[in-house]
């Protein structure tokens, strides 16, 4: 007979680290930056408005920055080796968002851009950086991961949320592997033609053919889809009784995070194939359907797991 008590939230055992904060509290000012530069200025840069992109990096940079400085918050002892790792980072993502907003200041691109031996050094720049960036990261994450965290349905979706945004970071490596069909670009977001191409509200993701932004984007944000899933999971305890089983939340997180890895792999074909996210053809829609019957078929072993649960303790 199994006993299943209310979970609770973990809660931090350190201050949020403070460099990342800071980072955060900078990029959120930029995005007032980018939005007031949205609406006085008209200029265009590879199709689009020229302060779109900032605005987008600097919001992602929010997110990514608050999330990794309260992942490692929780860790039960700090770690040194982390929290330097986490120190590098915000100074490559300086580094990258100020060759960003400088290159819209100056009216010309930042990424891919060759152009001139000026545009090629800051494009060199910003490569290094992503690739500092990324290995940094993957320390943290290891540092993170290595650690238990609340119980072991909150420690896998921590654990798996970092794993694939390490993967949606690596993916963004696929861009500069691209024609661009521009001389002095080297390297593009969209499969398929040029960039520029109509885009869709709000993300600018291309309407007309493959976009490499979008499986790096969905990779990059695991880090807070699945562990807020966890958290979701542990707030709704209370008022549904299943989910205050551990190995019914575990389950759900571990259906979550093959479902997401599953979406990332398909949004990647997708891209890679030159066929814009909304206008699937049949064999991208048959494998979403296959995903979401694994999904459905995941969730329901998980629920069944705990069919043998006989006593239920309200805390």
């Amino acid at each position: 007979m199994s006993v299943l008590t209310v979970p609770s939230l973990p809660r931090p055992h350190a201050p949020l680290h403070r460099p990342l904060m800071y980072f955060a509290a900078v990029n959120a000012a930029l995005v007032v930056v980018g939005l007031i530069g949205m609406l006085v200025d008209d200029r265009v840069i590879a199709g689009s408005t020229a302060w779109f992109k900032p605005t987008k990096f600097a919001i992602s940079f929010v997110f990514y920055s608050v999330a990794l400085a309260w992942l490692m918050s929780l860790r039960p002892s700090p770690s040194r080796l982390a929290s330097r790792m986490a120190t590098v980072i915000v100074v490559a993502g300086v580094i990258e968002q100020a060759i960003i907003f400088g290159q819209v200041i100056r009216g010309t691109r930042s990424h891919y851009n060759t152009t001139t031996t000026f545009d090629a050094m800051l494009w060199v720049t910003m490569g290094s950086t992503i690739v500092v960036l990324f290995l940094a990261t993957m320390v943290v994450a290891v540092a993170v991961a290595r650690t238990r965290i609340g119980d072991i349905a909150i420690t896998w979706s921590i654990r798996l949320g970092l794993l694939i945004t390490l993967v949606g970071l690596g993916l963004g490596q696929l861009m500069p592997m691209q024609e661009s069909g521009i001389d002095g670009i080297a390297g593009a977001h969209t499969v398929g033609a040029p960039d520029g191409t109509p885009g869709m509200p709000l993300t600018g993701w291309s309407t007309t053919d493959g976009d490499l932004r979008i499986p790096h984007f969905f990779g990059m944000h695991a880090l807070q889809a699945l562990p807020l899933f966890a958290a979701l999971l542990v707030v709704l305890a209370p008022r549904i009784p299943l989910l205050r089983s551990v190995r019914v939340r575990l389950g759900l997180i571990i259906t979550g995070s093959a479902g997401y890895a599953a979406i990332l792999a398909l949004v990647t074909w997708q891209a890679l194939r030159g066929q814009p996210l909304i206008h699937p053809d049949q064999a991208t829609l048959t494998a979403a359907a296959a995903i979401v019957t694994g999904i459905v078929v995941g969730v329901m072993i998980s629920v069944a797991s705990a069919a043998g649960t006989r006593k239920v303790v309200t805390a």
